[in-house]
């Protein structure tokens, strides 16, 4: 074989390798019964990934109650996976997984991270938990319980079903509902926010109420470019873990969520939790 057909077939097994190793990250897999009695997840896998890898920050999100089942599509319907399909850039692994009913179960979430560490490139310093309504709960209640393993969590308008804060106290977290919800109390949050307060686990606490602004709008701070930027900014490396208050969202942010994207709004009876539990 003369020296230039070697070259050529080389260059020809080096290009199908390369096309074998990207195979394996598709920019948006479900993954099924891949974790005994675990949840489903979608795994999306950002453009620049390839070039990123082991430092592509994670971002999970839990769905509300309206989106519970076992049809994994349903969880596409509103949140970052739909926020990317609108146009937003979400510059990390967002990992979706689909809570079958009853509330989130933290140990479950922790399978679904540790699977996606054995199989994806992560910067495992910067997992990142946000979330609504029964999703607020589930953020709460798994941040609360690994907080070693959040960089950061964003909870809406939802609550806990954890005792004890002292978990939520060691992780930046910023709590947000609205005083119009109709369908979680904003008491539920600031009972959370009461129980920080009085036990001192509030320094690294962040809390947002949204005068007016009812369950479905809280969705809208899922599409917004300062969500992320909030999220990204933090750290499990950061000297003493501060929680950022340079970023605002306020309520007029709700309007302009959709800028920059293809589309706009979710269908509201999506994501309208007539009860919790």
């Amino acid at each position: 074989m003369s020296l230039m057909k070697r070259l050529l077939l080389s260059l020809v097994i080096a290009i199908a390798a390369t096309q074998a190793a990207f195979a394996q990250y598709d920019f948006l897999r479900p993954v099924k019964d891949s974790i005994p009695g675990g949840y489903d997840f979608w795994v999306y896998t950002p453009q620049d990934y390839y070039y990123s890898l082991e430092a592509t920050p994670v971002v999970i999100f839990l769905h509300g109650r309206s989106l519970c089942g076992r049809n994994l599509s349903r969880v596409r319907r509103y949140g970052p996976l739909d926020a990317i399909v609108k146009g937003r850039q979400i510059e990390a692994l967002v990992i979706v997984p689909q809570n079958t009913g009853g509330a989130w179960d933290p140990d479950k979430i922790n399978d679904v991270l540790e699977w996606t560490k054995r199989h994806y490139a992560m910067d495992s310093t910067r997992v990142y938990v946000m979330g609504m309504s029964l999703g607020g709960y589930g953020t709460l209640d798994f941040a609360g319980t690994y907080p070693d393993k959040v960089a950061a969590a964003m909870a809406l308008c939802g609550g806990t079903t954890l005792n004890d804060t002292e978990g939520l106290g060691r992780l930046p977290l910023w709590i947000m509902h609205g005083t119009a919800d109709r369908a979680v109390p904003i008491s539920q949050s600031k009972a959370v926010v009461k129980s920080m307060q009085r036990d001192g686990h509030d320094s690294r606490l962040r809390y947002t109420w949204l005068q007016g602004a009812s369950h479905g709008a809280l969705a809208r701070v899922f599409y917004m470019q300062k969500t992320y930027e909030w999220l990204f900014s933090h750290s499990l490396t950061d000297k003493g873990r501060p929680v950022n208050t340079t970023v605002d969202i306020v309520k007029a942010d709700l309007s302009d969520a959709y800028d920059g994207m293809i589309t706009g709004a979710p269908d509201p009876e999506v994501i309208y939790d007539k009860s919790i539990y």
